[in-house]
């Protein structure tokens, strides 16, 4: 871990503890992260169709699948600090296979609701899942990486979407960096869509990084750290836990419409009390600076 403080404790002893296992067992029989990685795709992906059937012990199956899916997909990153295999290849279909996961379990829901709700559903599905779903993880994965670059002692590289750009110009098309410009095009989008959401933030870190660059005061990354803290159990909620739990108990009392209902509504407060929380004291250090 990067640091405990943001990991919960269900998150630490349900998912990362059964991930470092596996990875154990990967790095014992020589399977490459990026291996890992494909295997945890399928399996979520292939959750998602047994979604599908109103049978709850379908369902199961789909949600067994869904659980080792997201063991894998903590081990194959812990598999690539072990053994030192960490590619680009690697990182990008990391970040992918939530992203498939996800469009399978919306799809197939979407399906299995068709009768009864028509195109109405369609409209909830997409709403919930390609915006909602989409800015809650960024925000929540956006707000977790800035926790840790003030975190002391802790190594992370917060990249701004202007820097990423310039490293995408420096790059050529006809070289063997043609991937990674090629990354980098969709990556873009991705940091400043996070940016986007915080632009408090945004003024306050450009102002610190323009008079410090790394070496920003100790007491400065303290009250930071401090305040941050705080918000790193709504940052957990907004990613994967707590969203699949909803998953899986809509799926149990057989009314999953709660699970995109539950996106669009609850989880949507919850970011937007989250950046709120974020912009407002992030503006405070803004004046003090």
């Amino acid at each position: 871990m990067k640091s405990r403080d943001t990991e919960s404790d269900f998150e630490l002893y349900v998912t990362r503890t059964p991930g470092y296992l596996w990875a154990l067992l990967f790095r014992l029989l020589h399977v490459h992260p990026i291996a890992v990685t494909l295997i945890s795709t399928v399996l979520g992906a292939a959750a998602g169709y047994f979604f599908w059937s109103e049978e709850l012990r379908v369902n199961a199956i789909g949600m067994l699948l869904l659980v080792c899916a997201n063991w894998l997909d903590c081990a194959d990153g812990q598999l690539a600090r072990m053994t030192g295999q960490k590619t680009l290849i690697g990182r990008i279909l990391d970040g992918f296979a939530g992203d498939v996961w996800f469009f399978s379990i919306y799809l197939f829901i979407t399906l299995r609701l068709t009768p009864q709700w028509g195109i109405w559903i369609w409209l909830l599905c997409a709403w919930a899942g390609f915006r909602c779903h989409a800015r809650q993880c960024a925000i929540g994965d956006y707000y977790r990486n800035v926790h840790l670059w003030f975190l002391p002692g802790v190594e992370n590289e917060l990249n701004t979407s202007r820097q990423e750009r310039e490293e995408y110009r420096s790059l050529r098309w006809r070289s063997r960096d043609w991937f990674h410009k090629l990354y980098l095009f969709f990556y873009i989008s991705y940091t400043k869509g996070q940016e986007e959401q915080c632009p408090r933030f945004q003024h306050f870190y450009k102002r610190l990084t323009e008079r410090y660059g790394q070496d920003v005061p100790m007491e400065i990354r303290l009250r930071f750290v401090e305040k941050s803290r705080p918000l790193m159990k709504y940052t957990n909620i907004l990613t994967f836990d707590t969203r699949v739990g909803v998953l899986f108990l809509s799926l149990i009392v057989g009314l999953p419409w709660i699970y995109p209902v539950f996106e669009s509504t609850v989880l949507e407060a919850m970011r937007f009390y989250t950046i709120s929380c974020h912009e407002t004291f992030s503006e405070e250090f803004d004046k003090q600076l």
